[in-house]
């Protein structure tokens, strides 16, 4: 077993709670004849643009790829995970964000042997940030308060968008967190006085793509399981189209100078949840975190 541990399974000890209206059957949603959602009938609109309005799963990495790229660095720990966090759920991206560069790495690593200290598209910077964590053993979510993102949307929970006039709501299921996208004109300060986890978003509409910007970001939570840092100075773009009814084309573009030598991207399909809504999740019962350090 290599010496690198995922993040994630210190994070995923709380608990979902039922929601009231699981299985109602939305009114407004497309049905074929065996009551089956029409998955591919057109995107409903709003003010003359899509909507993205409703529930949405990232469409999960195959086991089998998962277990090809990631079992020289994460051994048996893959079948392992804890009970929610289901493997067969998981998006390759949650666990790596920059897989498609580290995947090579990985292949040529002996059981047992440790990534190298330097990876593709890392700055020294960053490789130390990284570092620096995975030795203090930093608990980077025990109780749900702090997640990072985009993790938290890459998980075995769903999101719900909410999209109105003026801002378009994300809620995530994982840690009841959320995320407020302005696009009522505002501009971003030429200073952040205070960082945040999920850090400040305005949106625009280029043709039928909603195009997010984010950025103010603090430097405490990574942006995979891996443990991948992010700084101060990271700027996320995100490319939202949905192509019909009931999928959902996302794509993130993560620049930070400070920790990264160039800009990358990933491109994760969602597809909609039908007759569901995100539940609250609260930690009860929680006795892990007392351990993990």
């Amino acid at each position: 077993m290599s010496s690198w541990r995922l993040v994630v399974p210190a994070l995923l000890f709380c608990a979902g709670v039922g929601a009231q209206w699981v299985n109602y059957p939305h009114p407004d949603v497309p049905r074929l004849k065996d009551g089956k959602v029409n998955l591919s009938a057109p995107a409903p609109r709003a003010s003359g643009k899509p909507d993205l309005t409703g529930v949405w799963m990232h469409e999960p990495t195959p086991t089998a790829e998962l277990k090809r790229l990631f079992a020289p660095v994460f051994g048996d720990e893959l079948d392992n995970l804890p009970p929610g966090m289901n493997i067969e759920l998981q998006n390759k991206y949650a666990l790596d964000m920059l897989i498609d560069f580290d995947a090579e790495v990985f292949r040529g690593l002996e059981p047992g042997q440790p990534p190298p200290s330097q990876m593709p598209l890392m700055r020294p910077e960053g490789s130390a940030a990284m570092a620096k964590r995975r030795a203090a053993g930093i608990p980077d979510n025990c109780h749900g308060e702090n997640y990072g993102w985009p993790v938290a949307g890459m998980l075995s929970e769903a999101l719900k968008i909410i999209q109105a006039p003026k801002e378009t709501m994300i809620l995530y299921e994982v840690g009841d967190l959320h995320r407020e996208i302005f696009t009522d004109g505002r501009k971003f300060p030429a200073e952040f006085e205070l960082p945040a986890f999920m850090g400040y978003s305005i949106g625009r509409w280029e043709g039928d793509t909603f195009v997010v910007d984010s950025r103010g970001f603090n430097e405490k939570t990574p942006i995979d399981a891996m443990g991948h840092p992010r700084s101060e100075q990271m700027h996320v773009t995100e490319r939202f189209h949905r192509r019909d009814f009931g999928h959902l084309d996302m794509e993130i573009t993560f620049d930070d100078p400070k920790f990264y030598t160039q800009p990358f991207t990933v491109r994760i399909p969602h597809t909609f949840v039908p007759d569901y809504d995100v539940l609250e999740m609260f930690c009860e019962n929680e006795k892990d975190n007392a351990h993990i350090k």
